[in-house]
């Protein structure tokens, strides 16, 4: 029971850090910085992996798509690719967990649903793992350009996308944690059919023939006696 309410634990929160990290793609403010005035905001700079844009104080937007991918810079081009393989990995990993969990009747016997869902939670470790090198490549970058008094350009801090995608690393890795421990707990629970009985097992030995009443003999030649020895 404890591992059946384990396992549903460690798939909510993982579910909830693979919709976490899945929602940082589209998301728009992966690096921000504003222009203030005397009075207002003037404008605010923004980017994510995909666009950059410029939001003036009437709110309009102005949007610059990256014109082409193997013009990129590195950075972007591997945090593209972590994060894509985390939301990827996320995917299958909810899927080995639906099959290996207990409380669904996919997966066969419960050996084998207690490897998939060791199966389940490395993925999920996984998943949380490029996502959590992901966003923390691009801070590096972010934290690097804006301390270095040498940048000349426009300098970004930190955006939101960032803080949701270590959130979302974070409950993978601890879903997947869990989900691995769930096997110990698996192997720890006793099967009925290897129940030892002491009491059965010993009056089992013993047979009682039909006869008068007080003869009593047991199943071992050597060990019966007699009655009137004791008379």
């Amino acid at each position: 029971m404890a591992s059946t309410a384990s396992e549903i634990i460690a798939f909510m929160v993982s579910i909830s850090g693979w919709v976490l990290v899945s929602s940082t793609l589209p998301t728009d403010y992966w690096k921000v910085s504003t222009i203030d005035g005397t009075v207002i905001t003037t404008a605010t700079y923004w980017a994510n992996l995909w666009k950059t844009c410029v939001t003036d104080s009437t709110g309009v937007s102005n949007c610059k798509d990256f014109p082409s991918m193997l013009a990129l810079d590195g950075y972007i081009q591997a945090c593209r690719g972590l994060m894509i393989a985390a939301v990827s990995l996320g995917f299958f990993g909810s899927i080995f967990a639906l099959f290996g969990m207990k409380c669904t009747k996919v997966g066969g016997s419960d050996k084998a649903k207690a490897k998939i869902a060791c199966l389940a939670g490395i993925v999920f470790i996984l998943s949380g793992l490029c996502s959590m090198t992901g966003c923390s490549l691009y801070a590096n970058k972010i934290t690097t350009e804006f301390f270095d008094p040498f940048f000349v350009e426009q300098k970004y801090e930190l955006g939101a996308a960032l803080f949701i995608g270590w959130a979302g690393a974070s409950l993978c890795i601890i879903g997947g944690v869990i989900f691995c421990f769930s096997i110990s707990d698996n192997s720890k629970t006793p099967r009925m059919g290897y129940t030892y009985n002491g009491a059965t097992s010993v009056m089992s030995s013993r047979t009682k023939y039909p006869g008068r009443e007080g003869d009593f003999k047991t199943t071992n030649p050597s060990k019966q006696f007699d009655k009137n020895a004791y008379v």
